[in-house]
């Protein structure tokens, strides 16, 4: 690995709206060479996050999907014995079956620390793995490499990856694994920040409608008894579908009319509650 990476600074992209603590805090995490966790809850832009710093950087992104059943090495790399069995069996493949070199497969992580140039690794919804992955992960990217046990060859990352970690809050995540991050909670959006993130999404968008559709949005948002309230992306796509309906009219939202609801609400329970409280059949 490269001992100094040149230092570029994230100032946004095209389509992410973003505050100076968010900004300021990317840049301090790239300088320090420290994975960035977010926190917040789902739709205030956390994954999106690491779309905007690769646009903005011009860096590969590469998405580590976190599962509940996901082992570290799966992330690491893989060894496809499978294909190994076939190719002895049948005998019909180019490979060497005797190299098991051949038969290892890069996982994310692998690939951000084979990658010829430097990326950004998101590693999205890291509560949702037990807390040995958690730590485990963090020592791999502490170190920047990691042992294939299977050939007894060590993998040393090539370029240190931006890595950003995002968590949804709904498992505690440990104290190794808090302090060995820097941090930084994602607030939901509030309404002038949300005027500023449509205004990108539709800067045609006349703004009676805009601020009729903001309002009763967080409105939607205050119900009670709601078990996944409405997110930004929503929200977008909600405005998407008034705007797309040729018989729709801005007095339905202000007398408490709003049309399309399920395009909010993604939950029956949910969407039935908003429903009786706004008399629609």
């Amino acid at each position: 690995m490269k001992e100094k990476e040149t230092l570029s600074r994230f100032k946004g992209a095209s389509r992410y709206v973003l505050d100076n603590e968010l900004a300021k805090i990317v840049n301090v995490s790239m300088a320090l060479e420290m994975p960035l966790l977010l926190k917040g809850e789902p739709g205030t832009g956390k994954t999106m996050l690491a779309y905007a710093i690769a646009e903005n950087l011009e860096m590969p992104l590469i998405v580590l999907n976190v599962k509940s059943s996901m082992k570290l090495v799966d992330a690491l790399y893989q060894y496809d014995t499978l294909t190994r069995l076939n190719d002895s069996r049948f005998g019909d493949s180019t490979r060497d079956v005797s190299n098991i070199e051949e038969y290892i497969r890069m996982g994310k992580i692998g690939r951000a620390f084979t990658a010829d140039r430097r990326t950004v690794l998101l590693i999205d919804e890291i509560d949702k793995a037990d807390t040995d992955f958690q730590d485990d992960m963090l020592d791999v990217l502490d170190q920047m490499q990691f042992d294939i046990i299977e050939v007894d060859k060590t993998v040393t990352a090539r370029h240190r990856p931006v890595v950003v970690i995002t968590s949804n809050a709904k498992k505690d995540l440990s104290d190794p694994f808090l302090g060995r991050c820097n941090f930084h909670h994602i607030a939901f959006p509030d309404a002038e920040m949300m005027q500023r993130i449509l205004k990108v999404h539709f800067p045609r968008l006349e703004e009676d409608l805009m601020q009729a559709s903001i309002g009763t949005f967080y409105r939607l948002r205050q119900i009670e008894g709601i078990e996944k309230k409405p997110a930004t992306r929503e929200l977008i796509n909600w405005i998407r579908a008034l705007t797309a309906d040729p018989d729709f009219k801005i007095s339905s939202l202000k007398q408490g009319n709003p049309p399309y609801l399920g395009v909010l609400f993604k939950k029956s329970p949910d969407l039935a509650l908003a429903n009786r409280i706004f008399g629609v059949n």
